[in-house]
């Protein structure tokens, strides 16, 4: 197959050929709920339209949900008709990836628009104890927006680190309403380190219900406020994250809970709430479509306050998929820089300026939609910090050509960089290896032996970026 231009590529997206090019379902018109296939476009800018007001942002994530688990990206046996419309309201990207493979780094990413590995506590991989956090002297996203009037909270997953030392409100947050670690159990809300983890602000807040419910409520709450400046609300779900329980599995829940109580080592409380004895294809589907619904609940009463239209909504995965996830075509999962690891679903919707019905393709990862909302608000980043992410807003709004840039990750034991087409990935091994991911995103067809040059180009630039990060502790 010739190489072509991604927007060579978007025009045979538009026409209906995309099945043979990208060779994905969810690329090529998964269908909607009502089993119609919805007509996506190859994007393209509106430059000059809307209000001129500063928009609001609510930045939403799920927690472990694979590229291909919505069923706009594929997914057979998942409906998710309220992110379905959401992407027919907008723009869908097949090539969104997160910063890193696993939550912390992820998050990381996104709050400092950097690599993890610019800070200590993004050398986690994710952070499992006290000892590291995200410095609340750093630069974050909600304290540039704050700095330039803007409102901010935080509902959900933090796992930037544990009190009394990190907390979202000493890093930008006005407010913050959610859970410090990496996972709890659902209803107790007995978390990883064998405590009670659900806050408001610093302080414990105690409400036994379903985890995703108890957000919802708290994010609808926000929304429907009478705002008198604009806002920022990250709204981190843990769904589908392991334990693996619905709403009304509190059966399930209260034994991983008593499992969890009767620890005696963070070995066994870690056990207990990986539920490896637990789970299913169809109650992972339950978890995936319960968050489909909660989204849907926040989104309406956007819809209701009046702020719909001049709300920018980012929609996107903390990382890859788990064990339930359905991830076809792509290789690998979470923990890993194949595919499967690290390129997520992500959708943007922004009616004042950006038209519906889109697809994008261009490559992207988590601290480009930094630099992009910090540009949409008028913020300016720390001259003393600066963004490893790259500004989407002129190919978004102003129909620039995207942003030519290496994209780099780096885990322990892993390595990968994708530029253009092309993908370099060193595996735990310590094996380098060459794809062409227009070709053959499974990434099966090693191309390392026949571009030996280009490999090693690839190779280089990636030594280069690594170069500038911290070192991993011994």
């Amino acid at each position: 197959m010739p190489e072509i231009s991604r927007r060579a590529l978007g025009a045979l997206v538009g026409s209906g050929a995309v099945g043979a090019v990208a060779g994905t379902a969810g690329a090529a018109g998964a269908t909607d709920a009502a089993g119609a296939t919805p007509v996506e476009r190859p994007f393209t800018a509106r430059p000059g339209a809307g209000s001129g007001r500063r928009p609001n942002f609510l930045v939403i994530l799920g927690d472990d949900l694979g590229w291909a688990d919505l069923s706009s990206y594929g997914a057979p046996h998942i409906r998710t008709p309220n992110l379905d419309r959401l992407a027919r309201q907008g723009v869908r990207f097949t090539d969104a990836y997160s910063g890193s493979s696993t939550c912390s780094p992820t998050r990381f990413s996104l709050y400092t628009g950097r690599y993890p590995g610019r800070t200590k506590g993004g050398l986690a991989e994710p952070i499992a104890d006290k000892s590291q956090g995200l410095d609340p002297n750093h630069p974050t996203l909600a304290s540039l927006l704050k700095k330039a009037g803007y409102d901010t909270a935080l509902i959900g997953k933090w796992h930037c680190g544990w009190l009394p030392d990190f907390s979202p409100t000493k890093s930008g947050w006005d407010e913050f309403f959610g859970n410090f670690g990496g996972v709890l159990e659902y209803y107790s809300k007995l978390g990883q380190l064998g405590a009670y983890d659900l806050y408001e602000g610093d302080a414990e807040y105690q409400d036994l219900r379903y985890y995703t419910t108890v957000l919802t409520e708290r994010a609808v709450e926000y929304v429907r406020r009478d705002h008198d400046r604009p806002w920022l609300l990250n709204l981190n779900f843990t769904t589908p994250h392991w334990p693996w329980l619905a709403e009304g599995d509190e059966e399930t829940a209260a034994g991983i809970a008593a499992k969890i109580r009767a620890a005696k080592s963070q070995a066994e409380v870690s056990k207990a709430l990986n539920h490896y004895d637990g789970g299913s294809v169809a109650k992972y589907t339950q978890m995936v479509e319960s968050l489909d619904a909660a989204v849907g609940e926040v989104l309406a009463a956007l819809r209701r306050s009046g702020q719909e239209d001049d709300t920018v909504v980012l929609f996107a995965s903390d990382n890859g998929g788990e064990r339930w996830s359905y991830l076809w075509p792509l290789s690998g999962g979470k923990f890993s820089l194949q595919e499967g690891g690290i390129r997520v679903p992500a959708i943007l919707r922004w009616p004042d300026r950006i038209d519906g019905r889109q697809v994008s393709h261009e490559p992207h990862f988590s601290p480009d939609w930094t630099a992009t909302l910090l540009e949409l608000a008028g913020a300016r980043h720390d001259p003393a910090y600066p963004l490893d992410g790259t500004s989407l807003a002129g190919y978004l709004l102003r129909g620039e050509e995207p942003p030519e840039r290496d994209l780099f990750w780096r885990v322990r034991g892993n390595r990968a960089l994708r530029r253009g087409d092309w993908k370099y990935y060193r595996d735990a091994k310590g094996t380098d290896h060459l794809y062409n991911l227009a070709e053959d995103q499974r990434e099966q067809a090693d191309l390392a032996p026949d571009r030996p040059e280009l490999l090693a180009e690839l190779r280089s630039s990636w030594e280069k970026i690594a170069s500038g990060l911290l070192p991993y502790p011994d």
